[in-house]
């Protein structure tokens, strides 16, 4: 029998479910079959971004035994905007170049 493992993580506490699955299993078979939508309620069903071992990947994928299975949880900020931010405040702060950006 396969097993895979279902995993949400927030930031103080992850859930980490192990399930079995039959052999032609997509991805979103295997999160309803694990049950973890009734654990982890703070999930966004409709904005879901999954993935297996890092890997972003659509729902329909298949699995194989030992695949974790990966459920991410929306961006709080714009990696580029924050970078952005971040290099400004050292240039304000003398900290870096302020035509190259590079540091002082």
């Amino acid at each position: 029998m396969k097993q895979v493992e279902v995993v949400f993580a927030l930031p103080d506490k992850a859930t980490c479910l192990m399930i079995e699955i039959d052999d032609d299993m997509s991805v979103e078979q295997a999160i309803i079959k694990s049950g973890i939508y009734e654990k982890c309620p703070e999930i966004e069903v409709d904005k879901l971004k999954v993935g297996i071992w890092n890997r972003t990947c659509k729902l329909n994928a298949k699995l194989k035994h030992g695949d974790r299975i990966e459920i991410y949880r929306p961006l709080i900020a714009d990696p580029k905007d924050a970078r952005r931010r971040r290099a400004e405040k050292a240039k304000d702060e003398g900290r870096a170049n302020k035509i190259t950006g590079g540091r002082v």
